[in-house]
């Protein structure tokens, strides 16, 4: 049987698309970076053959992602985009399905398994004590059979983003925030019953003491017991 040559795909991209892709190939060919004024609409319109419309509605796309704005006398620059607030104008969790949550969900235990080092290496005794006062607050409410839920988790974990003095993570946590939320919010009374494998459960003030004399390993390791029902929905979900 013959063989024929495979076919190229169909090019489904608008003009603007085109476009958008063609100035991004520009900054990069040119070595643009931020703070470098760019050429102005009618260049970019004469040197690729389109009109200024569909160059300003690319521009604005770019505009839009934080890569381009304008500068009085200096027309449009180049700028370092807030990936970040991108994110958080789109990241309401009513909009995602349960699928991109699961996965947000996953990124959270990634991301509190990875900071053991940087904890270590940046604790200060102010954090030590801030949380110390989380974890007996958490010890009152639960001697006053108070449940403190939701609340003083964010409280604890918030604080741990924090003592790693990473900006970008410290953002990114507070910007999934909603995300646990509503993953909290969905779980079933029996989903927080759960029998640990150590045959208990590793609390937040054990993680404390371990922060106070353990090193980064162990801490890693108390911080995936203290985590492992979620591992375990996870991995072994039916």
């Amino acid at each position: 049987m013959k063989k024929f040559k495979a076919l190229k795909p169909v090019e489904t991209l608008s003009l603007v698309d085109k476009v958008e892709l063609r100035l991004l190939e520009f900054f990069k060919d040119n070595d643009l970076k931020p703070g470098d004024a760019i050429p102005k609409e009618l260049e970019f319109a004469e040197t690729l053959g389109v009109s200024r419309t569909v160059i300003r509605e690319a521009i604005l796309r770019l505009r839009t992602l934080g890569l381009i704005e304008s500068k009085k006398h200096r027309g449009m620059i180049l700028t370092e985009p807030d990936i970040i607030a991108n994110f958080e104008r789109i990241l309401d969790p009513s909009l995602l399905g349960m699928d991109v949550l699961k996965n947000l969900f996953e990124l959270r235990l990634i991301l509190e398994m990875g900071m053991a080092d940087f904890l270590f290496e940046r604790k200060t005794q102010k954090d030590l004590e801030d949380l110390e006062e989380i974890v007996n607050a958490e010890e009152e409410e639960e001697a006053k059979q108070i449940s403190f839920g939701l609340e003083r988790e964010i409280d604890f974990h918030g604080k741990l983003y924090e003592i790693s003095q990473n900006k970008t993570l410290l953002r990114f946590q507070k910007l999934l925030l909603p995300v646990f939320e509503y993953v909290h919010l969905k779980n079933k009374p029996e989903d927080f019953e759960y029998r640990y494998s150590s045959g208990k459960f590793v609390t937040h003030k054990m993680l404390v003491d371990n922060i106070k004399i353990g090193t980064p390993e162990t801490f890693r390791n108390a911080m995936r017991q203290h985590l492992e029902p979620h591992f375990d929905s996870i991995f072994h979900k039916k």
